[in-house]
């Protein structure tokens, strides 16, 4: 006994409940948005060596539910770095491990109703598992392995259409992932299949301006006359003569801008109470970009809001959110009254909903080093190297693109 102390016992059950507060309030301290703040300075700076190095000590500190996002991050600044082949190799890894966490955990889920979604291991937005397909297909293609890079085209594509036919998900086609399916078969002279991605894409995004030069050409060539008199007559002064024998063509994609940002907002469910979920918000402006090419000039189209699409899918997902949240209430409710019944205090019972509750924040994390927007530039040149300079937000960066007659040219830039 330690009456004598001036202390008095505490209700039987109160220690577990300490312990699950303290479980429950401390998974803000491991936090991975806040924890790589560090490395998306570096990205941004593009100061990629040291964004790897610190992405390593992220890694290090953290915990397995954190490790998608490792793994995507670290092919993001691979890809960034031009390391197109260290790049794949690492989203290879994310794309197994996601197809491995989307195998729903039964112990995972009914830990979350308890806690929160940030105690799950991180599986990613539909629009991120897409995103490492259509980051892995750029990487192909700058290491000339167009066929590589389709088989990555298409199962975005595929994936996509899964989503829609069988998932009901109210979503769309990637115009980027369909124009860059019209670049590689264009490069490969396929012409048919060439027109049939440009056109996709160009319903996908109509306002692709001189973008729709291939279309126009593609269109000619492959006899449809119907389509051709109707795009040449919205396009009267897009130019789209055959390409000459030693003629070629340049493809700039500029990955520009920061992917918008999630963060909690509140939602009223039926019982009339608010419950808080993640929303994204813009990091910003994605820049407008500038590219010339000898004597041309242009200024990128963008092809994809990535930050519209990962509204969209996020969106889709509320509905599951506010069920699950409603169900965690209720399971802690019960949790609460079965503790406050045990230890025969009421007062008990309350503290339990509230620190239960208490860990109701919604989950933060997304694939920051994602851009805000696909934007796209092109040219026709003769034959052989030229010279690239890509301008934005007030930084000039040039590169060298050798192209072979007939062939299509690819440059791919990342801005901040």
């Amino acid at each position: 006994m330690i009456s004598h102390l001036g202390l008095t016992a505490r209700p039987r059950g109160w220690g577990a409940l300490a312990l699950a507060s303290v479980l429950l309030l401390s998974g803000c301290a491991g936090d991975y948005v806040a924890r790589t703040r560090g490395v998306r300075m570096s990205y941004q700076s593009e100061d990629y060596p040291n964004a790897l190095a610190e992405l390593d000590a992220v890694e290090k500190e953290g915990t397995d539910k954190d490790e998608l996002l490792v793994l995507l991050d670290r092919g993001m600044v691979l890809h960034s770095a031009r390391k197109w082949t260290e790049s794949n190799a690492v989203l290879e890894q994310a794309e197994k491990l996601s197809a491995q966490l989307d195998g729903t955990s039964v112990s995972e889920e009914a830990g979350a109703l308890v806690t929160n979604e940030r105690q799950r291991a991180y599986r990613g937005e539909d629009f991120e598992k897409l995103m490492i397909s259509v980051i892995q297909a750029l990487n192909y293609a700058k290491l000339g392995d167009d066929e590589a890079a389709m088989v990555e085209v298409r199962q975005v594509n595929e994936r996509l259409q899964k989503m829609v036919t069988d998932e009901k998900k109210p979503y769309e086609q990637l115009a980027i992932a369909r124009y860059l399916g019209g670049v590689l078969r264009e490069d490969q002279r396929d012409w048919d299949s060439a027109f049939i991605d440009y056109a996709k894409a160009y319903e996908l995004e109509p306002r692709l301006g001189a973008l729709v030069e291939p279309l126009l050409r593609l269109a000619k060539y492959t006899g449809r006359d119907q389509l051709y008199e109707e795009l040449k007559a919205k396009y009267p002064d897009v130019a789209h003569p055959p390409l000459a024998r030693d003629e070629a063509q340049v493809v700039v994609i500029v990955e520009a801008g920061l992917s918008p940002e999630k963060h909690p907002a509140s939602r009223n469910h039926d019982g009339g109470g608010l419950i808080e979920v993640p929303a994204y918000r813009d990091r910003g402006s994605a820049p407008a970009v500038h590219v010339s090419l000898g004597d041309q000039d242009a200024r990128a189209a963008t092809v994809t809001s990535l930050a519209d699409v990962a509204r969209l899918h996020l969106d889709t997902r509320i509905g599951g959110m506010l069920a699950k949240q409603l169900a965690g209430v209720a399971v802690k409710a019960g949790l609460a009254a079965g503790l406050g019944a045990a230890t025969k205090s009421e007062e008990l019972g309350a503290l339990a909903f509230i620190l239960l509750n208490a860990g109701n924040a919604p989950d933060l994390r997304s694939w920051l080093s994602l851009p805000a927007e696909f934007q796209v530039a092109r040219f026709r040149v003769s034959a052989g190297k030229h010279l690239v300079r890509v301008e934005a937000g007030g930084r000039v960066s040039e590169h060298v693109v050798d192209v072979q007659p007939g062939r299509v040219g690819l440059v791919v830039v990342r801005r901040y």
